[in-house]
């Protein structure tokens, strides 16, 4: 358990260093799952945390999700499903160097990735 969670970290190590390039894509865009321990239904439940990696806003933030079940209901308000697509945060704008976290009860976890996003200018 110990990997995942130095993973990320060095992930958002690895940002923050990165801090002064104004170019945002994607690839500033980091997720985070980790267990947290309790079972719900006998389901695993993850916390994930999506963190803006950029000084500059990003909105309209999309992850894959493809097959995205939860036993646990999930704020749509932070992660609404749309097809093998989910948007963050209804759309709304996630400032630099921010994040927003849902968790969610499945096994095994599901690996997603940003796959879209607007930069907002810095």
């Amino acid at each position: 358990m110990a990997s995942p969670v130095k993973a990320f970290v060095a992930v958002l190590i690895l940002g923050l260093v990165t801090e002064g390039l104004c170019a945002c894509s994607l690839n500033d865009i980091n997720i985070g799952t980790v267990r947290t321990g309790r079972e719900i239904q006998g389901k695993s439940e993850w916390n994930v945390t999506v963190i803006n990696n950029c000084k500059c806003t990003q909105s309209k933030i999309k992850l894959t999700c493809q097959g995205f079940q939860s036993v646990e209901a999930v704020d749509q308000n932070i992660f609404l499903k749309q097809g093998d697509n989910c948007l963050l945060i209804k759309g709304d704008s996630l400032p630099g160097f921010r994040s927003v976290g849902f968790s969610y009860a499945w096994d095994p976890p599901f690996v997603m990735f940003p796959s879209d996003s607007v930069v907002e200018t810095c």
